[in-house]
């Protein structure tokens, strides 16, 4: 059965109605977009995404442990959403200039440090080797007196004994300071035994006699001690 004709002309001017209404909602929607500035587009970027971030949250929250794959979808929802706004580009530049401030200053502290730290060894090296070579003369001086104490009111003899103890203070001052070995519990760290003796007056480890003499620059050792162990 046909329709009317008047029906059918009412018909067909309803949808000329719709289709002009929404082609000038998108008209309208167009010009809306193309007016608006960067910020504010981007304001409303990040409040669609806030908005659609909490939306995934509510989710994931309503999901029950059965619900692993939606959860999982929430997940990966609120990363991509869940962004944080993005910075001025000014703000960037400066946060990236204090970073990279910052880091150069921690590099040129440890650089500091690092060569302070290898000049004091430099000059610990200098130091002990040029102790070591003076050692020698402090155990000739040492020898020479032992051998004359029986002349010790020789002006000679007295000028020599004199000039050791200069000698000593001076060394003494810097730094360097002999071992104590006799009677003392041997250690490896600062004795070298040549010698073992079995002494029942003397107790366990203990250190009879000493040969060479050893020395000490500052905490570390310049020449271990000559020894003898007893037992």
């Amino acid at each position: 059965m046909e329709e009317p004709l008047e029906n059918n002309q009412e018909n067909k001017s309803k949808e000329d109605m719709v289709k002009e209404a929404v082609e000038e909602a998108k008209k309208a929607a167009s010009e809306a977009a193309d007016e608006q500035p960067e910020d504010q587009e981007a304001e409303g970027a990040t409040e669609a995404d806030g908005k659609t971030a909490e939306e995934a949250e509510d989710a994931k929250d309503n999901c029950g442990d059965e619900d692993s794959d939606e959860a999982e979808k929430a997940d990966k929802k609120i990363k991509k959403f869940g962004k944080k706004p993005k910075k001025d580009k000014k703000d960037e530049k400066i946060e990236e200039l204090t970073d990279r401030l910052t880091r150069q200053m921690a590099e040129f502290d440890n650089f500091r440090k690092r060569t302070d730290k290898e000049k004091s060894q430099m000059y610990e090296i200098g130091a002990k080797d040029i102790i070591e070579k003076i050692l020698p003369v402090v155990d000739n001086f040492e020898r020479g007196l032992d051998a004359a104490a029986e002349e010790k009111e020789n002006p000679f003899v007295q000028g020599m004994d004199k000039i050791y103890k200069q000698l000593m203070t001076t060394l003494e001052e810097i730094g360097v300071k002999p071992i104590e070995a006799v009677g003392q519990e041997f250690n490896p760290d600062f004795h070298n035994a040549v010698m073992h003796v079995d002494d029942e007056a003397l107790g366990e480890n203990i250190i009879a006699e000493e040969f060479q003499k050893g020395y000490m620059y500052r905490d570390s050792v310049v020449r271990h001690s000559m020894v003898k162990v007893a037992n």
